[in-house]
C-alpha cells in the first residue's frame, strides 16, 4: 500500500488561536441510538458511525463497499432539518457519516425497528416474499424502505421504485424485493374498485352509488382520494403510529459548539456561521466536511489524513434558500435532498419557463449518485471537490449562477464561470467559505437551458460526460449568447469556447449552423487517443451528441415551419414503473407435505431482522488482533527488500508476517488442482495483488496504519496483461484440451456450401458478493489446534491449507461456516488465501486473527469470471445446416491456473450451444498473464462456451441473410441426439420451451411491432432475442461428485443436520432441511442446521458445480433412510400418529442409534478426454428466454423493456427459492453482458474498476421493465434421477419424486446467468438495424459486455464518424481490457 497522505500540519501559533477560539466549545457527543438515549465522552475521532455501530455490538448494519456506493451500511438518522422546518428520516451512509454527524440526532439501526420474534412489516414482507438470499445487503435494503415509509407513509409506486436507488444486491434481480415493498404502494385510484377489494367502480359499472362518487370531494370537485393500502394475506399491517417517535427532548436539542480529538486529530463541529468563519481565518486549512462522501473515501482508499475537521452540517444559517425576483439563493450546505425539493418549488414559483435552471438542477439530481449520499451531500461540497465530472456544475456555470464566499473579513462573489481554475483547484479563499449559491432564472422569452449525462448505469453512477447547454436567442432567432458547458471532456468543467464564439450572431433556424457548430465543437474537444479516463470516441460523440439534441429541442420550442426538426432526438429513454410476473402454479401437480411449498429461506427473516451472523460478526476474542495485508503495487518486478520496520513502530502494531514465518518453504505453496500459487510472494511478484506480507495490530484502523507504512523496493520486470498479448508472446500454462468428433475438420468443411469465420471476445466479471473475503482463524491452547472461521465454499481445502501452513495434521484444524455473504464461485478457491494467511499470524502471535477485506483489496486480489477470446470457423449449408464447427479458445487464466483449466474444459463442452453439429473440432488454451488468477464464477466456463455458440450462429444469420431465430430453428438438437462430446440429450425439452416461450411472450407479434418502430424511428431503436440454453450439470473431475451428512434426532423430536455444502443465500440449508422433514415426516420448523464444519461432515466438496442439492439432499435422505428403518419398529407399536418425541423417546430407551451417516456419489459419470468418450454430465438445465430492448444510438443509453424466461428444473422443491435464484442469475448474467466491465490501467497494469463507484452491476432500475419468469410443467422426465428429479438452478439443485428414487430437480441457477445474454442479442438486434439506417450491413462482431461505449460506437452515423479517433502511431488506450 502507498504512504498516506497527511495534511497541511497547523503552525504552534495556529493551534494555540485555534484553542482560544473553541476554548469554550463543549466535547461530549449526545444522541440517540434505537430510542436510548447515547452521551458519548470518550471518543475516537477516526471512526466512522458504522464502526461505532459494529463496535457495540450492533452488527445488523454491514460493510459492503465503504464508499457509500452499495447500501449495505444503511441506517436512519432522524434530525430536525433546517430547511424544512420538519422532523427528516434520512437513510445515511454509515461507513461515511463521522460520528460528529449524529449529535443531536435519533440514529435508528436494523435492530432498532424488530426482531425474528417481533419483526417491522418491512422486515417480514421482504423475508417472506424471498427479497433476502445471501442476507448481506438486506439490513441496508429493509432500512432504505423504511426511511420511505417514515417519510412518506402513502408512497406511491413510483416512491417505491426508486427508493432503492443507493442499494445494491447481488442475488436477488430485485424483483422480489421490489414486489415485497410495493404492498406498501398506495394508488391514488377509486376506492370501490376490485383492485382495492371493492365491488367495482361506479365510472366502470356505469352506477350513481347513493353517496356519489367516491372521487368526488365535498366541494364538487373530482380528485382522486388514497384509498388504504392493501395488506397482503399472511402479513402485518403496517400502522405508522407504531413507529418510533423522535424523541421529544431532541425537538428542543441545544446544539452546542462541539471541540474533540486526541493529538493524531480532532474534530470541530461550529453550530453558527461565525463559529464557522472564526475557525477557517484561525485555520485555513482545516478540512471543511459536510456529507464527508469524498473525504472519507479518500481516508479509507487514499490514506489521506486531516488532523483537523470541521463538521459544518448543523449550521441553520447555511441549508436556507430565498426565492428572489430574478434569482434562487440557497445555502452551501443545504443537503441534495432537500435541492430535488427546492428545485421543484423553484419551477412552480417562477414557472416553466423562468424556471429552466431549476428543472436541469432537478434533472441531474434524479441520477445524482444515491438517496444515501443526496441526504448529506451539498452542493457546496460539490463544488468544493472541483470534479470534473459534476453532474451540477455545469448547470451552475451554464445558468451564470454566482457563488458567494465568506470569510471572518469579507463577503466575495464569484462567477461560477471563474470558479474552476485546474484540476481540483478553484478560486475559492484559503480562509472562505461557499455560504450560499445564486442561480438567476431564465429570460421570459428566448432563452432555452437543458442539461444531459450519460453514465455506464442510469442511477448511482458518476457521468461519462454530462452538459449543461443554453442559448437566448432574439426574436428573429439570432443567438445573442450561449453556453455550452461540459463535465467529463477536460481536466475541469469546461466551456466550448469555439463553439461558443461561432453561434454568436448566427441564426439558429439556418441549419448551416448546427453544421458549423458541430465543426467547432471538433476543435474544442480534439480528444488524443490516450487520454486521461479512455474512451476517447465516446466522449467526443457523447458531446457532439448532446449538442445535436440540443438543438432540435430549441428549433420545436420555436416552432418555425422553415427548419426540419429531427423530433426524434429530442428526450431520453424513460422507464416504466417494473412489473413482473411468476407461474406460481407449477409445481402443484406434484407437491406434497413439505416438498413443492413454497417455503421462506429458513434464515430470511434473520437476514432481514439482522441477527443472521457472518464472519466479521462474530463477537471479538479476547486479544483478538486484526490482519490488513500489504499487496504488490506492481503486476510484475523483483522484490529488492521489504522494510517493515516504520510499520512496527506505529501504535497497536504487533507482529509483521510474510513467508518466513511458514514452516518451510514448500508450506508456502497453495492451489488446486495444480499447486502453483503462493501465500506470500517471496523475490518476485507477478500480479498487482499479491500478497507480500500482513501487518497485524489491535484494531482494523491500526493494522491499516501499518501497512501503509511497509516499504518496499521494487526493480519493474516485462508484463503481459491480455489474451493477445500471450497469444503474440506464447504465454501459455500447459493444460490443453480438445473435443473432436465426425470427419477430420478440414475435409467437412469442403463438403459444405459456406464457410464462415470470425472472432469472438467476452470480457470477465467481477464477483462482487456483498461480504468480502473474510476469515478468523482462533488457536486453540493444546496440539496446535486451529479454529478457522471463513467465509468459503469450500471448508475441506481451507482444512487442508490451513494445516499445512500450521504445520500440524487436518485433524488438529476445524473449518468451519455460518453462512457466506454470498459466492457465486469466488469462495471456491480464493478464500484459502486469506484464511491461510490469517492462520499463519495466528500461530506465530498464539491469539486469533481476524481479516476482513475491503472491497477494493478483494477485487485485485481475488480473481474474477475469466475473460475469453475465440476464433471460429463453420460451415453451412444453403438450407442453414451446420455443418463443422472448428474453433481455438483462449482463457486468460491470469498469473496462476487456480481452477482455469476445468473452466476452459466447460467452454469447450457447451460450445455447441443447443444445436447439433455432426463435425467439430474445438481447442482449448489458458493464457498466462501477470494479471489477478482468476477463478470459478456462476457458470464456470459454460456462459463463455455458449456466448461463442450464439455468437457464430448470429453472425451466420446476417451473413445468410436469414432470421437467426429460424437458423436456431433449424439446428435444435432433437432428443436422443447426441452431443459433440458423445453425450445422449435424454429430457430434451429446448424446442417445446422455445415454442412455448414463442407464443406466451407473443414474439412474432412483437417482432413485427419492433420492425415498424425501427422504421419509423432514426435515432431510437428496439431490438429482440430469443435465446435456448442447456447447461451441464456435475463438477467435471469425478471425484468431487460425492457428499456426507450426519443427521441428528433427539429426545424432544427435534432433527439437527449437518451436511457438506454451504449456505451462501442460494438456499441449500432451506432445501437439505425441507428434505429431510419430508423423509422423516417431522414439521420443517423441527429441523435445524446450525453450520458445516469440518468436524461434523469430513472430506467435503466445495458447494458449486449447481451440484450441492443433489449430492447433498441424497445424503441427507440416505442417513433420513437410515433412521426411518431404526424407527419403523415404533411406528408400527406407536401408530401413523405418533410423534417423533414420542418415537424418539421409544427408541433411545431401546438403545436405538438416533445418528446416522449419510453418503452419496453421483453415478454413471467419468469422461476420458481426448479419446471422448465417457459420460461428462449427470444431466442438463434447460431454458429459454426472449428480451426486447430500447437503444438510444446518441448516447448508447438503453433500457431492457421486457424478458421472458421458462427454464426447465424439474420438480421444483421450493419454488419461491428456485424463482429467486432464476431471476438473480438471470439479472447478474444481464450485467455480465452489459453493464458489467473490467479495466486495467495501461500506465501500471492494475485493476481501475475496484469498488461500485466504477464497477458497475445491475441496480433496481436495470432489471427488465416487464420480467416474467415461469417453469417448464406438463412433461415427463422419465431419465431424470437427481433428488426430487429436480435440476439445478444454481449452486444447488431441487427434489421431487420422493419415496423411491427420490425427486429429480434440474439446477436452476447457472443456466439462466447465461439466459441474460439475450439482453446482450437484443441490443445487437437493434444495432443492426441502427448500422443499415446508414448503409452497413456487415455482420456486426459486438464484443460483451455491450457497454453504453459499445453500443455507441457500433452505430455508423456521420455523429460518430466525426467523433472518430484514431491513435498515433505507438499510443495506447488509458485503459486496457484483458
Amino acid at each position: 500500500m502507498a504512504p498516506g497522505l497527511v495534511d497541511p500540519a497547523a503552525s504552534h501559533e495556529n493551534l494555540a488561536t485555534l484553542s482560544t477560539v473553541t476554548e469554550a466549545y463543549d466535547d461530549t457527543l449526545k444522541f440517540y441510538l434505537n430510542g436510548t438515549k447515547v452521551v458519548l465522552d470518550s471518543i475516537d475521532p477516526e471512526i466512522t458511525l458504522l464502526e461505532y455501530l459494529r463496535g457495540i455490538g450492533l452488527t445488523g448494519t454491514k460493510l459492503g463497499c465503504a464508499e457509500g456506493g452499495c447500501g449495505a451500511c444503511t441506517v436512519v438518522v432522524s434530525q430536525y432539518n433546517p430547511t424544512t422546518k420538519n422532523i427528516y428520516h434520512a437513510s445515511v451512509n454509515a461507513c461515511l457519516a463521522p460520528l460528529v454527524s449524529v449529535d443531536g440526532k435519533h440514529v435508528i439501526t436494523i435492530e432498532g425497528i424488530g426482531n425474528a420474534k417481533r419483526p417491522h412489516p418491512t422486515q417480514e414482507r421482504i423475508a417472506k416474499e424471498s427479497g433476502s438470499q445471501c442476507g448481506f445487503c438486506t439490513p441496508g435494503i429493509v432500512m432504505s424502505l423504511y426511511a420511505l415509509l417514515r417519510n412518506n407513509p402513502d408512497p406511491s409506486k413510483h416512491d417505491v421504485e426508486e427508493a432503492f436507488d443507493g442499494n445494491l444486491c447481488r442475488c436477488t434481480g430485485y424483483r422480489p424485493i421490489l414486489d415485497a415493498a410495493q404492498s406498501f404502494s398506495v394508488e391514488k385510484t377509486c376506492m370501490m374498485s376490485e383492485a382495492n377489494g371493492g365491488t367495482g367502480c361506479c365510472m366502470q359499472n356505469g352506477v350513481d352509488p347513493p353517496g356519489g362518487c367516491c372521487k368526488t370531494e365535498p366541494n364538487g370537485v373530482d380528485e382522486p382520494r388514497q384509498v388504504k393500502r392493501f395488506t397482503p394475506p399472511g402479513f402485518k399491517e403496517y400502522n405508522p403510529d407504531t413507529e418510533l417517535i423522535f424523541p421529544p427532548s431532541l425537538t428542543k436539542y441545544d446544539f452546542k459548539p462541539l471541540a474533540f480529538g486526541n493529538k493524531r486529530k480532532k474534530w470541530f463541529r461550529p453550530v453558527t456561521l461565525q463559529q464557522l468563519l472564526e475557525i477557517k481565518h484561525t485555520y485555513p486549512s482545516a478540512k471543511i466536511i459536510a456529507g464527508s462522501t469524498e473525504t472519507q473515501i479518500e481516508i479509507k482508499f487514499k490514506g489521506m489524513q486531516y488532523s483537523t475537521s470541521v463538521f459544518v452540517g448543523d449550521i441553520p444559517e447555511l441549508r436556507e434558500f430565498t426565492f428572489e425576483d430574478d434569482h434562487l439563493e440557497i445555502g452551501g450546505n443545504v443537503v441534495l435532498t432537500d435541492l430535488e425539493n427546492i428545485s421543484k418549488k423553484a419551477i412552480e414559483h417562477y414557472g416553466p419557463v423562468r424556471g429552466q435552471p431549476f428543472a436541469a438542477v432537478f434533472k441531474q439530481l434524479r441520477y445524482f449518485a444515491g438517496r444515501q449520499i443526496r441526504n448529506v451531500g451539498t452542493p457546496a461540497g460539490n463544488l468544493a471537490t472541483a470534479s470534473p465530472i459534476s453532474d451540477l456544475n455545469p448547470v451552475f456555470v451554464a445558468s451564470g449562477s454566482v457563488l458567494v464566499a465568506k470569510s471572518l473579513e469579507e463577503e466575495t462573489e464569484i462567477p461560477m464561470s471563474q470558479f474552476f481554475k485546474g484540476y481540483r483547484t478553484t478560486a475559492l479563499p484559503p480562509d472562505a467559505i461557499i455560504a450560499s449559491i445564486r442561480i438567476p432564472v431564465s429570460r421570459e422569452k428566448g432563452e432555452f437551458l437543458r442539461a444531459y449525462k450519460q453514465a455506464k448505469r442510469k442511477d448511482d453512477d458518476i457521468a461519462i460526460v454530462n452538459a449543461t447547454l443554453r442559448v437566448s436567442l432574439s426574436n428573429d432567432h439570432i443567438v445573442e449568447n450561449t453556453d455550452l458547458i461540459y463535465g467529463g471532456m477536460a481536466p475541469t468543467t469546461v466551456a466550448a469556447k469555439t463553439a461558443t464564439a461561432y453561434l454568436c450572431g448566427k441564426n439558429w433556424t439556418d441549419p448551416a449552423t448546427l453544421e458549423g457548430a458541430m465543426n467547432a465543437l471538433e476543435q474544442d474537444f480534439d480528444l488524443s487517443f490516450g487520454v486521461p479516463g479512455g474512451m476517447a470516441t465516446y466522449r467526443k460523440a457523447l458531446a457532439f451528441g448532446f449538442f445535436y439534441k440540443f438543438y432540435h429541442e430549441v428549433l420545436s420550442e420555436l416552432q418555425v415551419e422553415e427548419t426540419e426538426v429531427d423530433s426524434q432526438a429530442i428526450g431520453e429513454i424513460e422507464r416504466e414503473i417494473s412489473t413482473g410476473k411468476k407461474d406460481h402454479e407449477s409445481t402443484q401437480a406434484y407437491q406434497k407435505r413439505v416438498l413443492g411449498q413454497s417455503n421462506p429461506h429458513v434464515a430470511a427473516l434473520k437476514q432481514c431482522t439482522g441477527e443472521a451472523q457472518y464472519i466479521d460478526d462474530i463477537p471479538v476474542q479476547k486479544n483478538e488482533l486484526y490482519g490488513c495485508l500489504v499487496l504488490s503495487t506492481k503486476a510484475r518486478a523483483k522484490i529488492l527488500g521489504v522494510d517493515y520496520s516504520p510499520a512496527m513502530r506505529l501504535p497497536g502494531v504487533v507482529e509483521w508476517i510474510d513467508h518466513t514465518d511458514l514452516p518451510s518453504p514448500e508450506a508456502n505453496w497453495w492451489g488446486a488442482p495444480v499447486c502453483d500459487e503462493v501465500f506470500f510472494a517471496v523475490d518476485e511478484v507477478f500480479t498487482a495483488g499479491q500478497p507480500i506480507g500482513m501487518v497485524v495490530a489491535d484494531s482494523a484502523l491500526h493494522a491499516t496504519a501499518g501497512a501503509r507504512a511497509v516499504k518496499v523496493d521494487y526493480e519493474d520486470l516485462p508484463a503481459i496483461f491480455t489474451i493477445e498479448e500471450a497469444i503474440e508472446n506464447e504465454s501459455y500454462f500447459e493444460h490443453y484440451r480438445f473435443i473432436q468428433k465426425g470427419d477430420p475438420i478440414d475435409k467437412a468443411m469442403a463438403k459444405a456450401d459456406h464457410v464462415f469465420t470470425g472472432v469472438t471476445r467476452m470480457g470477465g466479471q467481477e464477483h462482487f458478493y456483498l461480504e468480502t473475503q473474510a476469515s478468523l482463524a482462533i488457536p486453540k491452547p493444546e496440539d496446535g489446534e486451529m479454529e478457522i472461521w471463513s467465509s468459503t465454499q469450500n471448508p475441506t481445502e481451507t482444512q487442508t491449507y490451513v494445516a499445512q501452513v500450521c504445520d500440524v495434521a487436518a485433524n488438529k484444524v476445524v473449518a468451519k461456516v455460518k453462512r457466506l455473504g454470498g459466492g457465486f464461485g469466488g469462495k471456491e478457491t480464493r478464500s484459502v488465501q486469506l484464511s491461510g494467511i490469517c492462520a499463519v499470524a495466528a500461530r506465530k502471535t498464539r491469539r486469533p486473527v481476524r481479516c476482513m477485506l475491503n472491497r477494493d483489496e478483494d477485487i485485485i486480489t481475488s480473481g474474477q469470471r475469466h475473460p475469453f477470446l475465440a476464433r471460429w470457423k463453420v460451415a453451412v449449408n444453403n438450407d442453414g445446416k451446420l455443418v463443422a464447427l472448428e474453433a481455438e479458445v483462449f482463457a486468460n487464466a491470469g498469473w496462476t491456473q487456480d481452477l482455469s483449466g476445468s473452466v476452459c474444459d466447460r467452454s469447450l463442452s457447451h460450445i455447441d450451444g443447443c444445436y447439433l453439429i455432426p463435425n467439430v473440432y474445438v481447442q482449448g488454451r489458458l493464457c498466462k498473464t501477470n494479471t489477478v488468477s482468476n477463478t470459478a464464477f456462476r457458470g464456470f466456463g459454460g456462459p463463455q462456451g455458449m456466448f461463442i455458440a450464439e455468437s457464430y450462429m448470429e453472425e451466420i444469420a446476417d451473413k445468410l441473410e436469414i432470421p437467426v431465430e429460424r437458423l436456431r430453428e433449424i439446428n435444435f438438437y432433437k432428443p436422443h441426439e447426441i452431443t459433440h462430446f458423445n453425450q445422449e440429450l435424454k429430457d430434451w425439452h429446448v424446442p417445446i420451451m422455445w415454442d412455448q416461450v414463442k407464443e406466451e411472450a407473443e414474439y412474432e407479434k412483437r417482432r413485427e411491432e419492433v420492425h415498424e418502430y425501427n422504421r419509423t424511428h432514426r435515432w431510437n431503436k428496439r431490438g429482440l432475442a430469443l435465446i435456448p440454453t442447456k447447461f451441464g450439470i456435475s463438477f467435471t473431475a469425478t471425484f468431487l461428485n460425492q457428499a456426507g451428512a450426519l443427521v441428528h434426532i433427539y429426545h424432544d423430536g427435534s432433527v439437527l443436520v449437518a451436511h457438506g455444502g454451504t449456505e451462501m443465500g442460494q438456499g441449500l440449508h432451506t432445501k437439505i432441511t425441507m428434505v429431510a422433514a419430508e423423509a422423516l415426516g417431522v414439521p420443517l420448523e423441527d429441523v435445524f442446521i446450525s453450520e458445516t464444519a469440518t468436524n461434523t461432515v469430513a472430506n467435503t466438496s466445495a458447494t458449486a458445480a449447481s451440484a450441492s442439492s443433489d449430492l447433498n439432499g441424497y445424503a441427507t435422505f440416505n442417513a433420513c433412510k437410515q433412521l426411518n428403518k431404526r424407527l419403523e419398529p415404533y411406528r408400527q407399536r406407536l401408530g401413523p400418529n405418533a410423534t417423533m418425541k414420542e418415537l424418539a423417546h421409544a427408541a433411545y430407551f431401546d438403545r436405538v442409534n438416533l445418528s446416522a451417516n449419510g453418503y452419496y456419489k453421483t453415478p454413471d459419470i467419468g469422461y476420458t478426454w481426448g479419446p471422448n468418450i465417457g459420460q461428462m454430465f449427470f444431466y442438463f438445465t434447460q431454458g429459454v428466454t426472449a428480451a426486447e430492448v430500447e437503444i438510444d444510438t446518441l448516447t448508447g443509453d438503453w433500457t431492457c423493456l421486457r424478458a421472458d424466461i421458462k427454464m426447465d428444473i424439474g420438480r421444483s422443491i421450493n419454488p419461491a427459492i428456485d424463482y429467486g435464484q432464476i431471476e438473480g442469475a438471470f439479472v447478474q448474467g444481464q450485467g455480465l453482458f452489459t453493464t458489467e466491465e473490467s479495466l486495467w490501467l495501461t500506465s501500471n497494469g492494475q485493476v481501475f474498476t475496484r469498488g461500485p463507484g466504477n464497477y458497475k452491476i445491475p441496480g433496481f432500475r436495470d432489471i427488465p421493465q416487464v420480467f416474467n419468469v415461469s417453469m417448464l410443467k406438463g412433461v415427463t422426465w422419465e431419465h431424470l434421477n437427481t433428488i426430487e428429479r429436480s435440476r439445478g438452478v444454481g449452486e444447488y439443485v431441487c427434489l421431487s419424486k420422493f419415496f423411491g428414487a427420490i425427486t429429480d430437480q434440474p439446477s436452476p441457477t447457472r443456466p439462466p446467468l447465461f439466459m441474460g445474454s439475450a439482453v446482450f442479442f437484443a441490443i445487437r438486434d437493434a444495432l443492426r438495424s441502427a448500422r443499415a439506417d446508414h448503409g452497413v450491413t456487415e455482420a456486426l462482431s459486438l464484443i460483451s459486455p455491450a457497454t453504453p461505449e459499445r453500443i455507441r460506437i457500433s452505430c455508423a452515423d456521420p455523429i460518430l464518424k466525426r467523433a472518430h479517433v484514431v491513435p498515433k502511431e505507438g499510443e495506447k488506450s488509458f485503459f486496457m481490457s484483458i
